[in-house]
């Protein structure tokens, strides 16, 4: 459970037991700004909040510095964490993985790819998907393996730095080396078989590619952002995969 997550929830237990009251009636149009105060004096520490009216009257979104969402009713006296469903005549749509998905959008745009590790496409580009790996991560050795198929099918594959066991483990430092490497794909294909990597250090965005991992929600390797923003949690097949973003 993240310090986030369980300061959400700490949040809802106060305002559930009267702790947390609006001291007035406020107009409409002032909601969000005095939702926003509300929290951020109880939980300064989500930092800057971007509060937004949902779809179902009475309920406001919450996006937290750390990318959460959660929902907050007008009044400000309930927080809600978990997912928002909308039903539609199409079916249940997920309100809050759509949020998230343009949240994970941006914040790759943000980022940009000038650190990424690219395996491109063979000739013309169908599609592009961004893994979030461990270079001692068995599953993500087993993508990795799929990589030369993907590119031929047209599928480019970046990569994003994510060692699970985080800065000062040898999977985060091998992952430096990686990417200080001079042939930064030799280095990657030799790391994912299991073969030492000269060691090397540099200026790299290691450590930035990891923070943005937390941020976007990524808890497990391989980690897979499609174009759209959608998160694939865990090992896909080539031909799955491809199949999954219109390729085959």
């Amino acid at each position: 459970m993240t310090v986030c997550t369980q300061a959400i929830r700490s949040l809802a237990l106060a305002v559930l037991g009267g702790a947390v009251l609006f001291s007035q009636a406020v107009a409409a149009g002032e909601v969000e700004d005095a939702i926003a105060e509300q929290i951020a004096q109880a939980l300064p520490a989500l930092g800057e909040l971007d509060i937004q009216p949902t779809e179902a009257e009475g309920l406001y979104q919450v996006i937290t510095e750390q990318n959460e969402v959660v929902y907050t009713t007008a009044d400000g006296q309930f927080l809600i964490s978990g997912e928002l469903l909308q039903v539609t005549e199409g079916g249940l749509v997920n309100v809050t993985e759509a949020t998230k998905s343009e949240l994970r959008i941006s914040a790759l745009a943000d980022m940009g790819d000038d650190g990424v590790i690219r395996f491109a496409a063979n000739g013309e580009q169908k599609a592009a998907i961004n893994v979030f790996t461990d270079i001692d991560c068995g599953y993500c050795r087993k993508l990795h393996a799929d990589v030369p198929r993907l590119n031929e099918l047209g599928i480019t594959v970046n990569y994003y730095a994510f060692p699970r066991s985080g800065p000062g483990s040898s999977s985060f430092a091998k992952y430096e080396s990686v990417w200080c490497a001079e042939d930064q794909l030799a280095a990657m294909n030799s790391a994912k078989q299991g073969e030492s990597v000269a060691p090397a250090s540099c200026d790299n965005p290691v450590m930035e590619q990891y923070r943005l991992g937390r941020q976007l929600g990524v808890t497990g390797t391989p980690a897979i952002v499609l174009e759209d923003g959608n998160m694939v949690r865990g090992y896909v097949p080539a031909e799955q995969l491809a199949k999954g973003l219109g390729v085959l």
